[in-house]
């Protein structure tokens, strides 16, 4: 073997093994988080979108624990019964809650913000964590809507302005969505697509549909904690990490692979829950809005989620969508 062939092998192994010590790291100090505040929500109103598995489920045990009354708002109310059950079975509360809610449907986003209204006197924590990874083949909705970007965005667009009331009334009152890193490869410049124009030629799953969805999260964050600038309620995003969850075993044949693996690659969905538990209750920020969040530290945006333009007609174009 030629000198050069032993310098190429050599680097070849160098590099992934600072690939491999990376990893390791980062999956030794995600395992360490925690949300670190204690605070009790006694008396305090929560509700979850999607929590009927996953992130969203492991989120309200926690908020359930506290002593909140939680809220789990879920497509299939069979499922969130389940969940509910096995909730008030691990915290002793008896204050989980089910009701019906397809944020892919503004029908269904109505009906539940109606619902709710009339039953719930205040709205202490809204958490917008319901989400598809996209459809293998393009789905348009019954109100003509792209099912990804109707269910990632335009739903929980609807379901927060319709609830705005409620939460300034209960201000300090917050607002947690969950995004994603995949936010970094979307472009604002496709929204207009996403939002009702079917070209099956040019439809791409998860490699565009999905992360232009968590761009418009992120851009959806940043305008409305604008917005609400000095009404007492704050607007945070967050990244949970790639947990091992239904969302991602059903999205991704990769996740599938590893098998019983996937525990060590992979955040479990208490892990993956942590950083949404962090923003929906610790004290440290108690004033922050605005921001975006991943393993309960605030981390730096790129550029593309920073664009005011971009982010005001994305507002513009929800709202005409959305009849709001």
């Amino acid at each position: 073997m030629s000198s050069v062939a032993y310098i190429l092998l050599f680097s070849s192994a160098a590099i992934t093994g600072s690939m491999v010590l990376a990893w390791v790291y980062q999956r030794v100090r995600s395992l360490m988080i925690r949300c670190p505040s204690k605070r009790n929500m006694k008396g305090k109103t929560v509700i979850i979108t999607g929590a009927s598995s996953g992130i969203g489920k492991e989120t309200a045990r926690d908020l359930a624990s506290r002593g909140a009354k939680v809220i789990l708002a879920c497509r299939s109310v069979r499922k969130g019964q389940a969940a509910a059950n096995d909730i008030r079975a691990t915290t002793k509360s008896e204050e989980v809650y089910v009701k019906h809610l397809d944020v892919s449907s503004l029908s269904s986003v109505r009906k539940f913000v109606d619902e709710t209204t009339q039953e719930e006197s205040r709205l202490d924590v809204l958490i917008n964590n319901a989400g598809i990874s996209a459809p293998n083949e393009q789905v348009i909705t019954e109100e003509g809507l792209e099912i990804t970007f109707a269910t990632n965005h335009l739903g929980h667009f609807l379901l927060t302005n319709l609830l705005l009331d409620l939460l300034k009334k209960s201000a300090p009152s917050r607002v947690v969505v969950v995004a994603a890193t995949a936010y970094r490869f979307g472009e604002a410049s496709e929204f207009e697509f996403m939002s009702g124009y079917p070209n099956v030629a040019e439809y791409a799953p998860l490699g565009a549909m999905y992360c232009h969805s968590k761009l418009a999260n992120v851009m959806f964050t940043l305008e409305l904690a604008k917005r609400l600038e000095g009404a007492g309620v704050t607007v945070n995003c967050l990244h949970p990490g790639i947990v091992n969850s239904e969302f991602y075993q059903k999205s991704s044949k990769y996740l599938q692979n590893f098998g019983s693996l996937s525990w060590l690659f992979f955040k479990s969905t208490t892990e993956g829950a942590q950083t949404s538990i962090y923003l929906a209750v610790s004290e440290e920020v108690d004033d922050v809005t605005g921001k975006f969040f991943s393993n309960c530290r605030e981390e730096k945006l790129e550029k593309q989620a920073l664009d005011a333009y971009d982010a005001k007609e994305l507002w513009e174009m929800s709202e005409k969508l959305t009849s709001l």
